[in-house]
């Protein structure tokens, strides 16, 4: 017999069940995501999902408002030292996806006890993991922005931004993975407002710090690295308090403050898989930075402004990607396989609908986007790098959409060393080689590096979607 599924017809869109369910999906609730409609689960669980990215994504773009402000070395310092970042996302989302895997799967079994201990562990991994990029960044900052490609000038107008980033980098990890938890247990609302907390601060610390408002000293770009950090790391602490005082799903006690190292073995084993795709794809985010390098400060600043733009976009799609790891894990573990990849395909369909609405606005008209940040008249050159950038890559919104999903269910099945692969021959074969023909050979300059996103982009998308219809995924143990 055919699942009723809620909300199906145009009438009922606004009906006091599917407000009850909007409500109830900000505030958090107590409902059994294998047991109930799949569409209402989809709704529950994907909203503050969606609102956390948003929330994850708006830290971009405000560090890179007021930056902007400073002039265009400024935000090359950002951009480079976002692309260094990309490391720490990369590690810090795969320990979260392992993580993710392993508490989902336990919740589905309900053994709350065992998702408890799952997470004390994976945060005792992050935390140790941490330590050697803050090392890096602390002490070899200037090292690595000269390794990038720029200027002397530059780098000692802006090398304590990297310090501060990098060095305070477990506020990162520790964000993701913690969340990982909240969400992965079904209480996606909490992972939310942790978010809201971050970016208030984040928001309220940045214009104070960098231009020194009132009583705040002026610190510049040194300022927007303490902003971030102190609002990040307000956010994580207020995760511990609730892990550990909090009535939800997972709690964690005294009984589960021991080390585990069976059990931190089974988080870093899922989360290398997934560090593994996340190295190879940011890794080469590293790559067209230095390829950008060369073309100047002003093609650096263009970029970096688009890519922001794009991230913003794309980061509330990774909220309904995230949610569907959930679903496919929390659904395997209640032994319903066939639930878990409709589930999949239905997030799937509803994100392609979601990011293609955007692609539309992005290609139409660029300009206003990339203008609320930079003058045209005072900085053309930024101006155009960054319009071209947007535009080119927003033509493969609607691939992206589905790719994401299909990896992230992968993801959450367990199956974390296929992806590796996708992201292998995605990146390192089709998308490095391409940015550099385009950009030095044909000429292109940044468009050239625009098109080899676009390109191997929508190549990981179409193979995550062949992979996943072929259904090996459904068969991993975790």
């Amino acid at each position: 017999m055919s699942e009723k599924i809620p909300y199906s017809l145009p009438g009922k869109l606004f009906s006091r069940e599917l407000w009850s369910d909007l409500k109830e999906s900000i505030r958090g609730t107590e409902k059994d995501f294998t047991a109930i409609p799949i569409r209402r689960a989809i709704l529950i669980l994907s909203i503050p999902m969606v609102l956390e990215m948003i929330m994850e994504s708006v830290f971009a773009l405000v560090d890179i408002y007021f930056v902007s402000r400073l002039g265009a070395a400024e935000v090359a310092v950002v951009g480079i030292t976002e692309s260094l970042l990309t490391l720490v996302y990369a590690v810090g989302m795969g320990l979260s996806v392992g993580t993710t895997a392993l508490v989902s799967r336990r919740v589905g079994e309900k053994h709350p006890r065992d998702a408890a201990q799952a997470a004390v562990q994976a945060i005792i991994a992050t935390f140790v993991i941490s330590l050697l990029f803050s090392v890096a960044g602390i002490f070899f900052s200037r090292d690595l922005l000269r390794l990038m490609g720029a200027s002397e000038e530059t780098i000692a107008m802006g090398y304590q931004y990297p310090m501060i980033m990098l060095g305070g980098n477990a506020v990162i990890m520790l964000l993701f993975v913690i969340n990982a938890v909240f969400r992965s247990a079904g209480d996606a609302a909490i992972s939310m407002r942790v978010l809201w907390i971050a970016n208030l601060l984040n928001l309220l610390l940045d214009p104070l710090l960098i231009f020194g408002w009132g009583p705040f000293p002026e610190l510049g770009i040194k300022g927007a690295a303490i902003a971030t950090n102190t609002g990040r790391g307000i956010a994580v602490l207020y995760q511990l308090y609730l892990l550990v005082k909090g009535n939800y799903r997972v709690r964690v006690g005294l009984q589960d403050l021991k080390l585990k190292f069976r059990t931190i073995w089974k988080v870093v084993k899922l989360s290398l898989g997934a560090i593994g795709q996340n190295i190879i794809s940011h890794s080469s985010w590293l790559f067209l930075v230095w390829v950008i390098t060369s073309l100047g400060e002003n093609a650096i600043a263009g970029y970096t402004i688009a890519i922001r733009l794009i991230i913003f976009f794309l980061l509330p799609a990774w909220g309904m990607a995230n949610a569907a790891a959930t679903l496919v894990g929390q659904n395997l573990g209640a032994q319903q396989p066939g639930r878990a990849e409709r589930s999949a395909w239905i997030v799937g369909g509803v994100n392609m609908v979601l990011l293609g609405l955007v692609s539309v606005v992005f290609i139409a008209v660029p300009q206003p986007f990339i203008g609320f940040f930079i003058d045209r008249a005072t900085a053309p050159e930024v101006w155009q790098a960054g319009i071209s950038c947007l535009r080119i890559v927003s033509f493969g919104y609607l691939v992206y959409a589905l790719g994401m999903v299909m990896v992230q269910a992968i993801n959450g099945a367990g199956d974390t060393t296929t992806p590796i692969w996708l992201n292998v021959i995605a990146f390192w074969i089709i998308e490095i080689p391409l940015a550099w023909v385009l950009t030095h050979v044909a000429g292109m300059g940044v468009e050239g590096v625009c098109y080899a996103i676009l390109v191997a982009e929508s190549a990981l998308a179409l193979l995550a979607m062949v992979i996943f219809r072929r259904g090996h995924w459904n068969l991993k143990e975790v």
